[in-house]
């Protein structure tokens, strides 16, 4: 018969919490080339980016750049959000920050400062783009998320984030423009992204 664990000897959160980011350090530090997450909790390697995921990155910053350079946005990649303390862990495809964000530390921008979080469909990733991430974004104050598939050739843009999730959606074929609202007013040209 299975030993019933006793509640006085579980692990406490934080104990659980602090092996968990230690572990995460570690495999950071052991894949630098890779993107490395803790979604769920759970610590996540993503394979190296395919030569379609790197394009539909850099046709988006092609539209989004004349925009941020006029108004003093920086769109990253390689930052972290910082979803709260023992929270995931998220490292997206591509996010636009304002001039100075307020930061967490040098890697981890807090989720409400950003003005924009894109991910990138890949095989591995796509219950995670599409449903894990965006629940806790909008928890944490991303106000706009997108998520370009060319698996299902879509792009969804979820916007207004709330402890519900995100209240709204538009999602569009891909090849048919996207409207970014306020603060945005742009619209994208998806049939660029997947080209």
């Amino acid at each position: 018969m299975p030993k019933t664990l006793d509640r006085r000897e579980a692990k406490p959160m934080s104990t659980n919490h602090e092996e968990l980011e230690r572990r995460y350090q570690k495999t950071c530090d052991q894949w630098p080339d890779r993107k490395v997450e803790i979604i769920n909790g759970r610590i996540v390697v993503r394979e190296l980016p395919t030569l379609n995921h790197a394009k539909a990155i850099l046709q988006l910053l092609l539209q989004l750049t004349p925009f941020t350079t006029e108004r003093g946005w920086h769109p990253v990649y390689d930052v972290k959000i910082f979803l709260g303390v023992q929270k995931d862990r998220y490292r997206p495809d591509l996010l636009v920050v304002p001039q100075s964000p307020r930061m967490w530390d040098d890697e981890n921008v807090y989720a409400e400062e950003t003005l924009l979080v894109v991910e990138v469909v890949s095989p591995s990733s796509r219950d995670d783009d599409h449903v894990t991430k965006p629940e806790n974004c909008a928890i944490a104050g991303v106000p706009l998320y997108l998520v370009i598939d060319g698996f299902q050739n879509i792009a969804r843009l979820l916007s207004h984030p709330g402890e519900k999730g995100y209240q709204q959606q538009h999602q569009v074929t891909i090849g048919e423009p996207l409207d970014l609202p306020e603060p945005w007013k742009l619209t994208i040209d998806t049939g660029k992204l997947l080209a």
